[in-house]
């Protein structure tokens, strides 16, 4: 299809060429005409035009049909090339190893998988059809100029290796000064992306400000080097100019010299053919440039995608045949992250899991549990083992004489390592569940079915499959709540990882697809940590029957999961310090477990509740009746706003081009020297038409002289355009040197204003689904970019087309009206209508472009945001097969639009010679007449012509336009309305401890028919430790975002010191508040950078030391090499989960808050840690008022009050002793927590 593409753009290009030599005849027509003396008749005259302009219509239709099906065949090309290098980039991402994705931030593959690709469909689609064109119709001038006059052409191609030396110097600058550029761009879209991820906290703390200032510091250095970009811009363009001018004007020269001496015969050879198609080919200087740099910028963006594709993959090959029936051992096995190669997490570690039954391990925060799932899964690699000599025995080692029996390090099942097996065949034996379950934005049918992908099963008949399906769902006792959803099992889940099913049913969910397959091996990463009370109960009974026949291994912070063990490991500092059942261990009173056991101790009075027989424990109909299992859907998290937020508003109307444009220009007054400079700049090069249109129409005239005058007055007519070259290489220097700057300094500022309104938008809009962080990265980065485009060099060609337009008809009615009436009024309209359709259906196009290819940023971000999810369900092959279909149906949407904006882009590219057909014609009746002489008629004639060219030359950037108009309505969609910057009171000030009261709240989410909060009334004294439990989905997590004002109530109202808080202004309100959520949430940068983010100005080092302390993390980041100015990495992935939890508490309590809001957030903490942070967290109550949610119910167990919520509603109040004598439902939930003395 490229080839056909190539050949008709070759021919299109060509046809321009081929009608010169028609103009080069009718030069010589009338030149013979009008010379005194001339013998041709008026009738032959006309015979002789009206045959030409035949010629020249001929021409106009085959270039319509060439233009036509080169654009749409390159086209289809473009679009089919950048989706397939979409999909190879994503595939070679996943062929990668975990330690170098780790490497990749989601918002960079959302880059790459828009911005960049974008750049390069443009480049080697519309942007490639047209450089060829251009190339064709310079190469065929040429040619046309060589067969009439080779000498003279020789003389005019003297240019060429000024124009290929220009070229050569500014294009590798420009490219390498756009890859450092990028770089530095990714930098700033990752910030972006972990903003845009964790929206809840940067509100919460007002760390909008903050992050926002960093995302500037980053775009000043884009900006700094971009700016260096200004000086290349416009030193490519100005060279180019002063040599294709002045090469006219010496062939001009040379031309005369040549005919006077008799060298040369015939003045169409010499006007017609020779110095017209330099001329023209000087004018292709235009059409050249924009492809060359979009072609530059193509092969710039591909540099990172092919470094990916290109990039060297790991062997994952091996034996298929090994017994996995088999115990599997670590022996003597260390290892270190890559990201963090001074810091030892396992050291010699020997530990056997022996086969068919379950090992619990537990130990600290940091001591290497999830390190072991990583290694099983073989994501990373165990370090090499280094021999050493008089090594002295470990003392762990005796617990452990059956693993290291003198055979080599490594991870073994049986006797072989597990390095030489096949990794996918290995992983299809594996049933993992995570701590944080991912769910694709799918049906549960088809998240459940993706557990068999890659094994034998995955084929098997739709209604086995859904068999299969439904069997796995009621032994995770998922079945129960996804019968009662409308849809069963056909629910989609909703985006980001599954947001509208509540973490106790994603959970039980993903252990559903784990055990699907029924794998020989079951890993539970702390399976149940986000489950409430009563699910798990269910599921580890669940969990206990699947896992009676397989080898499992379970990671644990909650004791009450793993009591059944047949052993328990205890870590500590990557080995192995206890091994026993939990009655073994218990019976060593100062032993790690038994202090862990009793950290988590749930008391009863005086004493801690006795040791339950878990068989006793059922679930009852009463327990699911009181409103313990809020299993509808209906009660998940959010995915739109309450149903009477203001923030559910219209779509803002479109603004047309011209009205984002000068609004976006009249709203930078600060620049309006470079602005000045530029519009200057730009009359200067625009004057070129007008100026040139007068000198060739000179040139033409000088023909019908005497030779005696001829040489005289053609010197002066090139002197003249040597003149006008050096004026048109002033003009277009300076033009994109200010204009680059303009550009750079003006899209830089806009994309961080963008960013700024972004994260102003109410929790609402990131609700929804087409408001992913993926999506609003890439939104951020293409919009920005488009801006660019729009304000910089593009804009500056548009006002020298506009410039170029106005002077061109002006001095086409100076020297003749009645030719140029039939220029302007029938020519010219043609022409603008054609531009105007081409340019709207342009924009059509990118917009749907835009939208369709969106959504593949969102897939691919998610998808590698879930590499480990998805590298574990060895669904690399599904994901990638899922995401080709994705491109396929985007390509066949955006192939049927641009069958018509092509049409018409091929119309306004041909319809110029139509109209050239047409001046010819009538002017030539006049010529007939003897109305116009050969000056007259050619000066309007040129300026015609070179009126509709500029036209095509700002209608040539109607894609840059589209694009530019639809970033810009974007970018405005998101200001704040008058509405928004209403000026409310603010909170009072006070360092007392605040009061809370809920007074007959309800809550409905946007699009749901059932409420979350029925009449909720709730009174929490200032200073006191309150609670809320509850079973996932009864609404706990909703009152805190009431309470965060994400969300306002649907009725009834929230007291906080006797003041409604929706009365008041949220930013002052949410001073005296911290949030630690479930999931924490750090950013790229230091420690000291992430505790202090919750502090408006500046923490002293002192404080954060403070808080760190408080929240028993100052001891481990002081023994990091670079202690608090180590680099927590995207996330915080340098960290542990229980670390990066500790962190962020210290981030709250740095704050000082009058109320402290604790989402669960101890979940991810190890007994020791908890049991500390539960202490730092009491030791400040009675100065904060403390509200916690929480599943441990140990963590609250000293609560003032707790509230106990069931379907909406509080079920009971009291506190913990006085809940446990009701004997009720909070009795039940603390008989299934209980652990032995």
């Amino acid at each position: 299809m490229m080839l056909i593409c190539l050949l008709t753009a070759l021919g299109a290009g060509i046809a321009m060429p081929l009608m010169f030599l028609v103009f080069g005849r009718l030069v010589g027509d009338f030149t013979a005409y009008f010379t005194p003396g001339s013998n041709v008749t008026k009738e032959r005259f006309m015979h002789g035009i009206n045959q030409n302009t035949l010629y020249m219509v001929y021409l106009g239709i085959a270039r319509f049909f060439l233009s036509y099906i080169s654009m749409i065949t390159v086209r289809v090309s473009g679009l089919r090339i950048s989706a397939r290098l979409r999909l190879a980039y994503l595939r070679a991402l996943f062929l990668q190893p975990v330690g170098s994705i780790d490497q990749v931030s989601a918002a960079a593959v959302a880059n790459r998988l828009t911005t960049d690709s974008n750049t390069i469909e443009s480049g080697i689609s519309q942007q490639f059809a047209l450089g060829i064109q251009a190339i064709a119709f310079t190469l065929g001038l040429y040619i046309v100029a060589f067969t009439k006059s080779a000498i003279l052409t020789l003389v005019a191609t003297c240019s060429v290796p000024v124009v290929l030396i220009a070229y050569g110097i500014a294009v590798p600058l420009m490219y390498k000064l756009w890859g450092e550029a990028q770089v530095v761009k990714d930098q700033a879209s990752m910030l972006a992306f972990e903003m845009f991820g964790s929206i809840r906290i940067i509100v919460a703390f007002g760390a909008g400000a903050k992050l926002s200032a960093r995302h500037g510091e980053i775009m000043k250095r884009v900006t700094a080097i971009d700016r260096k970009n200004a000086p290349v811009m416009g030193l490519m363009m100005a060279p180019m100019m002063v040599a294709a001018y002045a090469i006219f004007a010496l062939s001009f020269w040379y031309g005369i010299k040549q005919y006077t001496s008799g060298k040369i015969d015939g003045v169409n050879s010499i006007v017609g053919n020779v110095l017209f198609s330099v001329l023209w080919a000087v004018l292709c200087v235009y059409r050249l440039y924009n492809p060359m740099i979009q072609m530059v910028r193509a092969a710039s963006a591909s540099a990172e995608i092919f470094a990916v594709i290109d990039a060297k993959v790991p062997d994952m090959t091996g034996r298929k045949d090994v017994d996995i029936n088999n115990d599997i051992v670590f022996r003597d096995v260390s290892f270190t992250y890559p990201s963090r190669p001074d810091a030892l997490i396992l050291d010699k570690l020997n530990v056997r899991f022996e086969k068919g039954k379950t090992t619990a391990i537990v130990g600290p925060s940091g001591s290497g549990k999830s390190t072991i799932v990583g290694l099983l899964e073989r994501w990373y690699q165990p370090n090499p083992i280094i021999e050493e000599t008089n090594e002295s025995p470990q003392t762990e080692k005796p617990l452990l004489s059956d693993v290291n029996n003198g055979a080599a390090s490594g991870i073994f099942i049986g006797t072989e390592s597990i390095d030489h097996l096949d990794v996918k065949w290995w992983r299809s034996n594996i049933g993992l569940v995570q701590q944080e379950p991912f769910l694709f934005n799918d049906t549960i049918y088809s998240n459940v079915s993706n557990g068999l992908a890659g094994t034998e099963l995955e084929n098997v008949s739709p209604e086995e499959k859904r068999s299969m399906v439904h069997s796995a769902c009621r032994e995770a006792y998922a079945d129960e709540f996804i019968s009662k959803l409308p849809q069963g099992y056909d629910t989609k889940v909703g985006e980001g990882g599954g947001m509208m099913l509540s973490g106790g049913q994603r959970q039980r969910i993903a252990i559903a697809r784990a055990i699907i397959k029924e794998p020989q091996i079951l890993i539970l990463d702390e399976a149940t940590s986000a489950i409430d009370i009563r699910t798990e109960k269910i599921v580890q009974m669940a969990l206990d029957r699947v896992s009676k026949t397989r080898t499992t291994i379970v990671i644990a912070h909650r004791l009450s999961t793993i009591r059944k063990a047949d052993k328990i490991t205890v870590l500590r500092g990557g080995n192995v310090i206890e091994e026993g059942t939990h009655d073994q261990l218990l019976l060593n009173q100062e032993g790690v477990y038994t202090a862990l056991v009793r950290a988590q101790a749930v008391e009863s009075g005086d004493n801690t509740l006795e040791d339950v027989d878990d068989d006793a424990i059922t679930v009852t109909n009463d327990m699911s009746t009181a409103g313990l299992d809020q299993t509808a859907v209906t009660t998940a998290s959010p995915v739109g706003s309450p149903v009477n937020t203001a923030s559910a508003q219209a779509a803002p109307k479109q603004l047309g081009f011209l009205r984002v444009f000068t609004l976006l220009v009249s709203e930078q007054s600060q620049h309006w020297i470079l602005f000045t400079l530029t519009l200057g700049a730009a009359m200067a090069a625009g004057t070129i038409y007008p100026l040139q249109a007068f000198l060739f129409a000179k040139v033409v005239g000088v023909f019908t002289l005497p030779k005696d005058r001829l040489r005289k007055r053609g010197n002066f007519w090139a002197l003249m355009f040597v003149a006008l070259a050096f004026w048109a290489g002033a003009g277009f220097l300076l033009l994109g040197w200010t204009s680059t700057i303009i550009s750079t300094v003006v899209a830089s500022g806009y994309r961080q204003e963008y960013l700024e309104n972004i994260i102003r938008q109410p929790i609402s809009f990131f609700d929804s689904g087409i408001n992913s962080p993926g999506t609003l990265t890439a939104r951020l980065s293409i919009d920005s970019i488009h801006i660019q485009g729009l304000l910089g060099y593009e804009m500056g060609m548009e006002l020298v087309g506009i410039f170029g337009i106005l002077g061109s008809v002006i001095i086409s009615f100076v020297f003749g009206w009645k030719l140029s009436l039939v220029g302007v009024m029938a020519v010219m309209p043609i022409v603008l209508i054609a531009g105007y359709y081409r340019v709207k259906l342009e924009s059509a196009f990118e917009a749907l472009n835009a939208a369709v290819f969106a959504e593949t940023a969102q897939f691919g971000s998610e998808a590698i945001s879930a590499f480990r999810t998805v590298t574990a369900l060895i669904m690399e092959d599904s994901i990638t097969n899922r995401f080709d279909v994705l491109l396929q149906n985007h390509v066949s949407t955006a192939l049927r639009k641009a069958r018509y904006s092509t049409l018409v882009f091929a119309f306004s590219d041909s319809v110029d010679m139509l109209c050239q057909a047409l001046v010819f014609w009538y002017g030539g009746r006049l010529l007939a007449d003897r109305e116009y002489n050969t000056i007259q008629f050619f000066i309007i004639y040129m300026a015609v012509v070179q009126s509709s060219m500029a036209a095509g030359m700002w209608f040539s950037m109607a894609p840059n336009i589209a694009e530019a108009t639809a970033a810009g309505n974007r970018i405005l969609s998101v200001r704040p309305s008058k509405m928004d910057n209403e000026v409310r009171e603010k909170m009072p000030e006070s360092d007392s401890p605040a009061s809370v009261e809920f007074k007959d709240v309800n809550f409905t989410y946007e699009g749901r028919d059932s409420p979350v909060l029925h009449g909720v009334n709730i009174k929490i004294k200032a200073g006191q430790f309150a609670a809320f439990v509850g079973a996932s989905g009864s609404g706990k997590s909703t009152l805190i975002s009431l309470l965060e004002r994400f969300y306002d109530p649907s009725s009834g109202c929230i007291m906080v010191d006797d003041i409604d808080i929706s009365k008041i202004d949220a930013p002052s309100y949410r001073e005296g508040l911290s949030l630690v959520a479930q999931e924490s949430t750090l950013y790229d940068g230091t420690i000291t950078e992430n505790v202090s983010l919750s502090v408006s100005s500046g923490a002293t080092e002192a404080a954060v030391e403070d808080a760190c302390k408080s929240a028993q993390i100052h001891d481990f980041v002081s023994s990091l090499p670079d202690g608090y100015s180590t680099n927590v990495g995207a996330k915080g992935v340098g960290l542990s989960g229980g670390q990066r939890q500790r962190i962020a508490l210290a981030r709250a309590l740095l704050r000082r808050p009058r109320l402290l809001l604790l989402d669960e957030a101890t979940s991810n903490l190890d007994s020791t840690s908890e049991k500390q942070v539960q202490q730092s967290i009491e030791s400040i109550a009675g100065s904060s008022t403390i509200i916690a949610v929480a599943h441990r119910l140990a963590t609250i167990q000293k609560a003032d009050i707790i509230f106990v919520l069931g379907t909406g509603r509080v079920l009971e109040v009291g506190n913990h002793a006085e809940l446990v004598s009701k004997r009720g439902v909070y009795y039940q939930m603390c008989q299934a927590q209980a652990l032995d003395q």
